[in-house]
């Protein structure tokens, strides 16, 4: 077995990257403290052809430097939109027919191994702060919500992992089902 040189690995160039079909899915990050997290989900959804990010509050945009350093120019390639307010983002994904789902442990949330992502024409996905997770009045707009299922004692991941558990269930849902 041998590791496959970067020239072998079929990669986009950033105009290739910018023509081609996207996953139908938005990403809301809410008040992410960390440029190192919002760089990590960049990157995250570069690889999986995310549609756009939306990053709200406190969250910091490009260019910056922490960011650039986990993004590694994704933040380049994938296409964002900044928001001071994320209910502002939520309502605006909404009217353009996106369902919009927190990433948080509330009542009713659904399961993400249980989420079929291919009921929906097009989905958002709102990851909250590092401390205090999606805001209850972003959680009380949107139209449900997935919860990672979780075992220890901590129950809670990193927003960057989260994202890519999340991101990596649903794209695979979507391409490996036959149903993007």
């Amino acid at each position: 077995m041998r590791k496959l040189r970067n020239n072998e690995l079929g990669r986009l160039t950033a105009d290739q990257y910018r023509q081609v079909e996207k996953t139908a899915i938005a990403v809301v990050l809410d008040n992410v403290r960390s440029c190192n997290n919002t760089g990590s989900v960049f990157r995250t959804s570069d690889a999986l052809l995310i549609e756009k990010l939306y990053l709200c509050g406190i969250t910091a945009t490009p260019p910056n430097a922490e960011i650039h350093k986990t993004a590694l120019d994704a933040e380049k390639t994938v296409e964002w939109e900044y928001f001071a307010e994320t209910s502002d983002a939520v309502e605006k994904l909404k009217a353009a027919g996106y369902k919009v789902f927190a990433i948080e442990q509330v009542e009713n949330s659904i399961l993400l191994p249980d989420f079929d992502p291919g009921k929906y024409e097009k989905i958002a996905l709102v990851f909250g702060n590092e401390v205090k997770g999606v805001q209850q009045k972003v959680v009380n707009n949107c139209d449900g919500s997935i919860e990672i299922p979780q075992f220890g004692t901590k129950h809670s991941f990193n927003i960057s992992v989260s994202a890519g558990i999340v991101l990596w269930d649903l794209f695979s849902k979507l391409k490996y089902s036959g149903q993007s």
